[in-house]
């Protein structure tokens, strides 16, 4: 009787053993899921994010600007911009630096990093741009501007050309591989002359980026230069004349979310809060528009 007793005893304690097993592992499986849901919940209500944003030089005043405006839209978002020639951005990014959004001031910048690029252009065959996110996002003008009161007396870039072949002037331009450069160089042809012969003549001084050029102008160091609009809105020079596209074709701005992003969605909502009718109004105050359709 007694041993039949223990066993009973023996048995029942092994029961509720095996019972507080049971709830630990529940109890286990249920603080997982409470972390899982705790982490989701985190996503949900927005981690702190940073994005890089690799701009053209010209567009550094008005991302500023904006970049302020977002923080009220988008608080946890941190916007961590990189203003530069569109050459230099992209040469950047091909050398492996973070960026989760690139503006490009010309499109051979953003399709020298496009797969679905001409492979004319994209010769190095570089993939970077995030499929579906490319767009066409401002124009910009080409504009000749001069120091304050003008001393070579140059009043439209007809009066240019005729002073660069046969007076002693000075003029800045941007690099080849910039595009306010590539965008000059096309005005050059336009009226037949040689940058190569001006540039060893002496009568043409060049910039690493627009503002460079800019500057050049506003210290009077030369004669005259060939920016955009935007760049003589922010530094308060009047332009005397602008380029036709016969000169040199639109000036378009192409945007992209690139697929080296870890913050693909974060840079798409971004670029579209780049479109919205308050962030458009602070482009069109300095000289930019919108690109009015995308094909």
């Amino acid at each position: 009787m007694k041993k039949s007793v223990t066993l009973l005893m023996a048995l029942l304690l092994l029961a509720a053993l095996l019972a507080g097993c049971g709830n630990s592992a529940t109890d286990s499986s249920d603080s997982e899921e409470s972390s899982e849901a705790s982490d989701s919940s985190k996503e949900a209500s927005g981690e702190p994010i940073e994005l890089h944003v690799f701009a053209a030089a010209s567009m550094t005043e008005t991302l500023t600007e904006i970049a302020d405006m977002y923080q009220s839209v988008e608080p946890d978002v941190t916007l961590t911009f990189n203003f530069d020639s569109s050459g230099t951005l992209k040469t950047q990014i091909q050398e492996g630096a973070a960026c989760d959004v690139f503006i490009s001031a010309g499109q051979l910048q953003m399709d020298q990093l496009d797969a679905s690029a001409d492979p004319s252009v994209n010769t190095e065959g570089l993939d970077y741009v995030e499929p579906g996110t490319r767009f066409d996002i401002l124009e910009n003008k080409v504009t000749l501007c001069v120091p304050a009161e003008n001393p070579a007396d140059i009043q439209s870039f007809d009066d240019l050309a005729a002073k660069l072949k046969s007076e002693d002037i000075l003029m800045a331009m941007g690099n080849a591989d910039v595009p306010v450069g590539q965008y000059t160089q096309k005005i050059l042809d336009y009226y037949g002359l040689s940058e190569e012969e001006l540039a060893n003549a002496g009568k043409i001084t060049y910039g690493s980026n627009v503002k460079e050029v800019t500057t050049q102008i506003t210290e009077a160091s030369v004669d005259c230069g060939v920016v955009y609009c935007t760049d003589a809105y922010s530094a308060g020079l009047a332009p005397v004349d602008d380029a036709t596209a016969k000169m040199c074709g639109q000036v378009i701005y192409p945007a992209a979310v690139l697929n080296i992003s870890e913050n693909k969605e974060a840079a798409e909502a971004f670029l579209t809060y780049l479109t919205s009718d308050e962030a458009m109004a602070v482009f069109e105050a300095v000289g930019f528009s919108p690109v009015e359709s995308n094909s």
